[in-house]
């Protein structure tokens, strides 16, 4: 039988412990201390066990150390299975964490008990990020199972706090271990579209920005008196306007194709109308193209608040409260179009390969000089009530990722 079909035909049988394995993960809530849970432990020595007694043998751990959590650490964990080439490493990345399920009354079903219904399975974590997570184990397990040797070396990661910021889950590995090779390739499945189409090799990268423009208050009757904060911050705002105008460069890549400058959040200033405001405080959410230097952005945006310092008479302090740069994944980078041959022979489907506005997991494999994909076939419902994963993306996904072992 050809190989292909052989991994096919396991999957496709297998789809009854597939959503097995989503009732014991599901069932074991893993959320992280930021959100007031426990971490990722318990879910994590279920999950070995399952893999142990399924006979997957090279299992590494990967503890970061965490005090805020019962068990003192959080759980990474890689799955190897050998391949033709161990220079030639592959990778899927899933996260064991989960988000909690939010306003319960909005739900249908427990959000930690599974439940089947219409090809659907439902239960928070179900697509996110387990979908990918069940599909991913499945492929290694179907080469295991048929004795098929992967083309290259497969290595099945495994991690937390993805959710709340990555710290003790991927970018702790970056930065305390050395296990990846600088040839290894990356793929994600954390994101994409319903029908499958979407692959992502680039985001834009995540500029936060904290604005504290202090001027002096007073009686809103004798406006001469004081130098009104809120009216400086105002035209600050205004002015960053110029932003995209200095920064106006396109990228087909991405929706929409160019960098954004966004004005978001206001803080109160003064609690009554009668009042001068001496303080004022707002924020802005800016995501910038890959080929633009978040560096040059904050020196015209310092430019642009001390003119209106000078002109205004006030201070502004400016707090970076989160700065993510990211490197593409290159358009013909063999990983991408090995990604698209495998969609289009499961899911008859010509995949797209897209940048996003910023935020993924994968934005810090890239940053190390990784080629890394991002992609599924979801419906999208993550950290929605009555979250569901799709059986038949589930085994699909798998299939896709069995092509990408197979080489």
């Amino acid at each position: 039988m050809d190989k292909r079909m052989q991994l096919f035909n396991f999957i496709e049988e297998k789809f009854d412990h597939m959503i097995e394995l989503q009732n014991i993960l599901t069932s074991i809530p893993a959320i992280g201390p930021e959100n007031g849970g426990e971490g990722e432990f318990k879910k994590a020595q279920e999950l070995l066990k399952w893999l142990r007694e399924q006979g997957f043998l090279n299992i590494e751990t990967f503890d970061a150390p965490d005090d805020r959590v019962p068990s003192a650490k959080r759980p990474n964990i890689v799955v190897t299975i050998p391949g033709k080439s161990e220079e030639r490493v592959f990778w899927i990345m899933t996260h064991l964490d989960i988000v909690p399920p939010g306003e319960k009354s909005l739900w249908d079903t427990e959000p930690y008990t599974t439940v089947v219904k219409d090809g659907k399975i439902y239960g928070r974590g179900t697509e996110d990020n387990q979908q990918g997570m069940v599909a991913s184990i499945f492929a290694a397990l179907a080469f295991l199972k048929e004795g098929i040797t992967p083309a290259p070396t497969v290595k099945l990661l495994f991690v937390s706090d993805e959710e709340t910021g990555s710290n003790y889950g991927i970018k702790y590995i970056l930065n305390n271990y050395s296990i990846f090779g600088k040839n290894d390739k990356f793929l994600v499945p954390d994101g994409g579209f319903p029908d499958g189409s979407m692959i992502e090799i680039a985001e834009k990268s995540i500029l936060w920005l904290k604005f504290n423009t202090h001027g002096k208050q007073c009686h809103a009757a004798r406006p001469e008196l004081g130098i009104n904060a809120f009216v400086a911050g105002s035209e600050i705002v205004t002015r960053f306007a110029k932003l995209y105008e200095k920064f106006g460069i396109s990228n087909s890549l991405f929706t929409p194709p160019y960098s954004t400058f966004t004005p978001t959040r206001k803080e109160e200033n003064v609690p009554n109308i009668n009042t001068i405001p001496g303080e004022d405080v707002f924020y802005m959410d800016c995501r910038v193209l890959p080929s633009i230097k978040v560096d040059d952005v904050l020196k015209e945006i310092d430019r642009i608040t001390e003119e209106i310092e000078k002109k205004q008479g006030v201070k502004v302090e400016r707090k970076t409260v989160q700065k993510v740069e990211s490197l593409p994944t290159p358009r013909d980078s063999p990983l991408v179009k090995a990604l698209e041959n495998a969609i289009k022979e499961v899911y008859q489907i010509e995949a797209k390969p897209i940048g996003v506005g910023g935020g993924t997991v994968g934005a810090y494999l890239r940053n190390e000089g990784f080629h890394t994909v991002v992609w599924s076939k979801i419906d999208d419902t993550a950290h929605m009530p009555n979250e569901y994963c799709v059986i038949e993306n589930m085994i699909g996904d798998s299939k896709v990722m069995a092509l990408m072992m197979l080489g």
